[in-house]
């Protein structure tokens, strides 16, 4: 009973963290269970699953909004699915420390870039003019995107997030929700690599993802009416919280 009180206090966080932010809940995800005993590995391709799950609330809010754009979820969702089935294979291969330590210089890299951002939301946002072309570089960066969605388990929302600010012109919560549904097919296509493998955990996946599903739901339709500074706030302290976790079991 404690373990399925503390999976669902994870769910919880989880759709908070996803439906104000459109990121992954690897944030959270991994550094929890491994706390709990699993393996780096095992906890990603739960992780991956929970994602699954959690988005579909998520997405749905964002579409009511009118704060998804179809076309470029797709476009990014297509190279994140390729990219997915790479990193997978390279998380099965490489030793879990090595893997910890990448996952805490990105949250520490990723702490920085939203707080900078909290403080000036418009901050680089602006639309490289290489009209057209934009929809031929979208899913060759979300490529790289599906990798670091198949080794680490971030399914690329605050990154697919990255690629629009470079490549497409959308206020910060139209982005959240195009976000979201790409990372619903990058988290999808790492997610099935991983269950192939054996490295889900099912009671994880399923007790933290209908909490998330449940929770997200209601944390989208407040970010919906919510400034983006304090979006990008609340993701950096996301970050700092989960970089310290992680550098502290590391050391």
């Amino acid at each position: 009973m404690d373990l399925i009180l503390a999976l669902i206090v994870i769910g919880i966080a989880v759709g908070a963290l996803t439906g104000i932010t459109g990121s992954s809940g690897v944030l959270i995800v991994v550094p929890a269970l491994s706390y709990l005993g699993l393996s780096f590995v095992d906890s990603v391709g739960t992780s991956l699953w929970v994602d699954i799950i959690t988005t579909i609330s998520v997405i749905l809010v964002y579409f009511r909004h009118g704060n998804v754009d179809l076309k470029v979820s797709l476009i990014l969702g297509v190279g994140a699915i390729l990219g997915a089935q790479i990193g997978s294979r390279i998380a099965f291969v490489t030793p879990d420390r090595v893997l910890e330590v990448i996952f805490t210089l990105f949250t520490t890299y990723m702490a920085y870039v939203s707080f900078r951002r909290s403080r000036n939301p418009k901050l680089n946002i602006r639309k490289v003019n290489i009209g057209t072309l934009s929809y031929a570089f979208a899913p060759l960066l979300s490529i790289l995107i599906g990798v670091v969605t198949g080794t680490l388990g971030a399914s690329g929302g605050i990154m697919f997030i990255a690629v629009m600010m470079l490549l497409f012109s959308m206020d910060v919560k139209r982005m959240i929700g195009t976000a979201t549904l790409a990372m619903l097919l990058s988290a999808l296509s790492g997610g099935v690599a991983y269950s192939m493998a054996g490295r889900v955990d099912v009671l994880g996946s399923v007790v933290i993802g209908v909490s998330a599903l449940i929770s997200g739901f209601f944390f989208a339709r407040l970010a919906n009416t919510m400034r983006p500074s304090i979006i990008y706030a609340f993701l950096g302290s996301v970050f700092v919280i989960t970089s310290l976790s992680e550098a502290i079991k590391v050391i």
